[in-house]
């Protein structure tokens, strides 16, 4: 009998394994979700009081992303009605040959933002083919932030958006940033890896950064740490953290990479809200 039960235990325990698997590979894969955050900028001008930021990245295209998905990115990001569309790098993930580069100008040619779309690159861009993924973010009407400034305006009111190029690549250049950044005004700088927070925020002139690369950790097993967590972004894995004084955000992206394979950590778009100090 002891015999019988042990095998029912195993047979059980096989059962959830394999469930386990098809949910983290067919389900969860595909419950996009659309994380409201609102925020307050110390240094935020109140003309920008509500300003809307729309956060996504970590696409990693490859044949599983059909235009049907994209298409369903582009019309949830829309819906948010963003002021700015950020977009934090890894379009590709490893391989030219799966990246459809008019499946992704096309989608991009969607996104619908007052201001426009910005985005960085990630490591993967260039372990992938950087001049196609540059040439992609061109045709479809994005703002590359190559370590650079890009000033937005509300009558004399002033946000900046930064952005550097990509950390684990050696392509940072934070000093053209800064000597681009004006000294007043709100500054929000796109990095790819979230752990450059580190570095960025002891500059003291960026209220927030937004990142992605960690993919949340993709992989998420209650009571261990998270399974898929690359260089670059072992501090700040996921959501909101308060970096000396500067708020560090940490979306979880959208695709995968190692595996199709995403448990307790689902694909997500970023809704920010911007606030001044009141």
């Amino acid at each position: 009998m002891a015999g019988r039960g042990v095998k029912r235990v195993a047979a059980a325990t096989a059962l959830l394994g394999a469930g386990g698997l098809l949910y983290a590979r067919e389900v969860e894969t595909r419950r996009l979700e659309v994380r409201p955050v609102e925020l307050t900028l110390p240094r935020l001008a109140p003309e920008f009081d509500g300003y809307r930021i729309v956060q996504f990245g970590d696409l990693h295209l490859d044949d599983w992303s059909k235009p049907e998905r994209l298409h369903r990115i582009v019309e949830r990001v829309n819906d948010q009605q963003p002021d700015l569309v950020a977009i934090t790098g890894d379009f590709a993930s490893y391989s030219a040959k799966e990246f459809d580069a008019q499946r992704l100008v096309e989608a991009l040619r969607g996104l619908r933002a007052r201001d426009g779309c910005v985005a960085i690159l990630g490591n993967h861009d260039y372990l992938t083919d950087v001049k196609l993924v540059r040439r992609c973010m061109r045709e479809g009407g994005i703002t590359e932030l190559i370590n650079s400034v890009r000033t937005l305006r509300r009558g004399d009111a002033a946000l900046h958006v930064a952005g550097i190029d990509d950390v684990m690549e050696g392509k940072s250049r934070l000093d053209l940033v800064l000597g681009e950044l004006p000294e007043d005004g709100a500054a929000i700088l796109l990095a790819h890896e979230p752990d450059f927070a580190d570095v960025s925020s002891a500059t003291g002139r960026f209220d927030l950064q937004l990142s992605g690369h960690s993919h949340g950790g993709q992989v998420a097993v209650p009571f261990l740490r998270r399974l898929v967590l690359p260089p670059f972004s072992q501090r700040y894995t996921r959501g909101l953290y308060d970096v000396r004084g500067m708020i560090q955000h940490t979306n979880r992206g959208i695709g995968f990479v190692h595996a199709r394979l995403r448990f307790l950590c689902r694909p997500e778009i970023t809704a920010l809200t911007l606030r001044p100090p009141r």
